[in-house]
């Protein structure tokens, strides 16, 4: 077809030309047959005669439209327009009546699963009373506000300066004086300190990110220099595992659990196939659990690698006092600890790599102050859900930069609660396990720091273990982290002064570990971006510079997502999710430092149990390996149990199943 006469207008109508039929009641569109109309050019009467005369008019058969078929398109474009804000509405108004459900409830997630005693619904209440009353503020003030636009009631800076209203701003009713109050009131008595907290809230988030940049330079520099922790000699080298040997020292093993059916297996497999000489090495599983059908399930484990001749013995309390530092006390005042020179601390999800213990036992040989080496948490569901990728930044951050740079510069850092390994003899002289804060590895940890014990961290030493799905049970674990710090910082400043530590090494406990990191952060994140950042919508007059909304916030932001390259696409996420966490974590910071009661409140983490005997069996079919006979678990009675249907699709499995499948070697470098 050639072009049409007025091709080089760019205003012309390109497309092709519908109609709609109207013999069935439900509309259709169908196509022109022939386009060549003269609707189609955009052509006017007098030109479409010209057009005709040149030989180029419409072709027979062509069907031109009318005013009739076009009114019934556009008919059909609003009828789909107002099908659209039709579905926007509902949907608003949805979500609208699940947020007024849950606010009213008290609770900011549906776990049906979680118990109505875990946490008092007065003491939840009081916290969501305050938003609620905070929200219906900003509504109010939103909507004085759009009246006031409405009815051009505009005040420039320099009529604020000394409210002066101008002359056509006549009192003229109740809403017109109503504004004009509180134009004075925000001007005289809100704006003033709104501005002072914002200009306090801007240093402190400027020493923090001072703090974190230098932290990120540290780890830079650990990298460039190629800085590692490294042992002064290798012990266990020996390949006869049953002997035993005088290098190898004898070690303890302790697993806490509570209620955790769901993961116990495969971390009580991974422990007993530690690879150490068996005669030096005894395992206590420690089950505070109070439902029998769990502590059935775990002992009945226990007795399995028993037969098989693990060195493991199962422990459960009567008296359930202390949590799980009471649980971890009573496991040491066993009298034939003080035949064991070390302990190994595994949570009930964490599964150690056969070599755990011959990299970390080693860096206490010849250096006798070291008193703890912690090693690295890495997560078998990293990328199960978005909450799950944004705990990996946070989480990354920690032990890449945080741990790394207090370890090799201070040697010191928190104690992570799991996947380490104590010299026993600075537990007893640190005053061991105390049942004062939720936070008892924080608590430990500080404590032997004040004696003069250094610690070292290994960021190339990892033990898999789970993240949180759910964000019920996420929120309680950073309530849990965040509370306990608060109530340890109180407790500790008198001995933190009274110590004989160096002055620096005091600044450092006192301003960066408790404060900045522990009580400013908290603070000052919840205040400058969820409550004077919104103000300043409704008190024009306290103004926050850009750099502080945007440019500081995003770069920090990138600095947290470094160690963790692969979440750059969730950087926008991350933002919004820690602003919407600040208020958690503001939340637990007041009730750890002013001892309210949801402080010591200790809830376990739910787990899911990534890993079960039915992936093991199948990986074992698949690559069958050489393994102990000590310490092998009985694969052939538990398929003969629970046999499975065979299944064409492809299953994915997590690193770790493979790790417990390889007990004779060590795991690959990755």
């Amino acid at each position: 077809m050639s072009p049409p006469f007025g091709w080089w207008d760019k205003k012309a109508h390109r497309g092709t030309p519908v109609i709609v039929k109207m013999e069935n009641p439900n509309w259709s569109i169908s196509e022109i047959s022939s386009p060549d109309d003269e609707d189609e050019y955009g052509i006017g009467a007098g030109a479409g005669e010209e057009f005709a005369a040149a030989g180029r008019g419409p072709r027979k058969g062509a069907r031109v439209k009318n005013a009739k078929q076009i009114t019934w398109v556009l008919l059909l474009k609003a009828h789909r327009a107002a099908g659209c804000l039709t579905f926007l509405a509902s949907a608003a108004v949805g979500l609208a009546s699940a947020v007024r459900r849950r606010v009213a409830s008290g609770r900011t997630d549906s776990d049906t699963t979680s118990s109505s005693d875990e946490e008092s619904p007065v003491l939840r209440s009081r916290f969501y009373s305050c938003i609620k009353a905070f929200l219906w503020i900003s509504v109010v003030l939103l909507s004085l506000e759009i009246a006031a636009y409405l009815k051009g009631w505009h005040l420039t800076a320099w009529e604020i300066q000394p409210l002066v209203l101008p002359s056509s701003f006549g009192v003229r009713g109740f809403l017109e004086s109503l504004y004009t109050g509180w134009v004075r009131f925000r001007v005289e008595y809100v704006a003033p300190p709104l501005q002072f907290l914002a200009n306090a809230c801007v240093i402190l988030f400027l020493v923090q990110s001072a703090d974190r940049l230098i932290l990120c330079l540290g780890c830079f520099w650990i990298r460039f220099k190629g800085i590692k922790p490294t042992p002064k000699g290798a012990i266990g080298a020996s390949e006869d595992l049953e002997s035993g040997g005088e290098d190898c020292p004898m070690v303890l093993v302790q697993m806490p659990m509570c209620n955790e059916k769901e993961v116990y297996q495969q971390s009580i497999a991974a422990v007993c196939n530690l690879d150490w000489p068996r005669s030096n090495i005894l395992i206590q599983v420690l089950d505070d659990s109070d439902d029998p059908t769990t502590q059935t399930l775990i002992k009945a484990e226990v007795e399995k690698w028993q037969q098989n001749g693990a060195r493991i013995m199962y422990r459960h309390r009567v008296i359930r006092d202390g949590y799980k530092a009471g649980n971890l006390k009573s496991a040491m005042n066993c009298s034939y600890v003080n035949d064991y020179e070390f302990v190994a601390i595994f949570d009930a999800d964490f599964q150690p790599a056969p070599d755990f213990l011959k990299r970390t036992v080693p860096h206490f040989k010849d250096n006798e102050e070291l008193g703890l080496v912690q090693a690295r948490w890495s997560f078998v569901n990293k990328d199960e859900n978005l909450l799950t990728r944004l705990q990996n930044i946070n989480l990354c951050f920690h032990f890449e930069v945080e741990q790394q740079v207090n370890g090799a510069f201070i040697n010191f850092f928190g104690f992570n609660g799991t996947a380490g390994v104590w010299r026993i003899k600075a537990l007893e002289d640190a005053g061991g396990w105390l049942e004062r804060t939720t936070v008892e590895d924080m608590d430990i940890a500080v404590r032997a720091h004040l004696k003069g014990w250094k610690f070292v961290y290994l960021n190339d030493v990892e033990c898999q273990c789970e993240l949180p799905e759910c964000y019920e049970a996420y929120r309680k674990q950073q309530h849990r982290w965040h509370s306990g710090p608060m109530q340890l910082f109180r407790l500790c400043l008198p001995d933190i002064i009274r110590s004989e530590i160096g002055f620096w090494k005091k600044s450092n406990l006192i301003f960066l570990f408790f404060l900045l990191r522990k009580l400013i952060l908290p603070f000052y994140s919840f205040t400058l971006f969820c409550i004077i950042l919104p103000l300043t919508m409704f008190v024009p007059e306290a103004e926050l510079p850009a750099w502080v909304v945007c440019y500081v916030p995003a770069t920090m932001s990138f600095l947290n997502i470094l160690p963790a390259p692969r979440s750059f696409p969730f950087i926008v996420p991350y933002l919004l999710f820690e602003n919407t966490m600040s208020v958690t974590k503001f939340n637990a910071m007041i009730s750890g430092l002013f001892q309210l009661g949801s402080a010591y409140e200790w809830v376990v983490t739910k787990k899911s149990g990534r890993s079960s005997e039915g992936d093991l069996i199948s990986l074992m079919k698949k690559e069958p390996m050489q393994q102990r006979g000590a310490s092998v678990p009985n694969f052939e009675a538990i398929a003969k149990e629970e046999p499975r249907p065979q299944k064409v699709s492809k299953k994915k499995h997590n690193r770790i199943y493979r790790d417990l499948i390889f007990v004779g070697g060590s795991r690959s470098d990755r």
